[in-house]
């Protein structure tokens, strides 16, 4: 399981999540923050930090925001620094 960030962080971007995210896997993707799949530690604890709702477990993710997980599996995080 890994957390994915959804579109109500667009416009957004509060800083919250990436606070509370314990390995730094929260990169600034332009228009919103996303979750690097392949670092995150499914710990959950951005989840409860969202002030916005935006962010799911990938289990849970609506149907209609799968594009969220795609975007955020295909996504060249490669030098690039997590977001601070």
């Amino acid at each position: 399981m890994t957390y994915v960030i959804t579109e109500a962080c667009i416009g957004t971007k509060n800083t919250a999540c990436i606070a509370a995210c314990p390995v730094d896997c929260i990169y600034d993707a332009g228009d919103h923050f996303m979750i690097n799949p392949e670092e995150c530690i499914d710990c959950g604890l951005c989840d409860p930090e969202c002030p916005v709702d935006a962010i799911y477990p990938d289990y849970q993710l609506p149907e209609e925001m799968e594009n969220y997980k795609t975007k955020a599996a295909e996504f060249d995080y490669s030098g690039m620094e997590p977001a601070f």
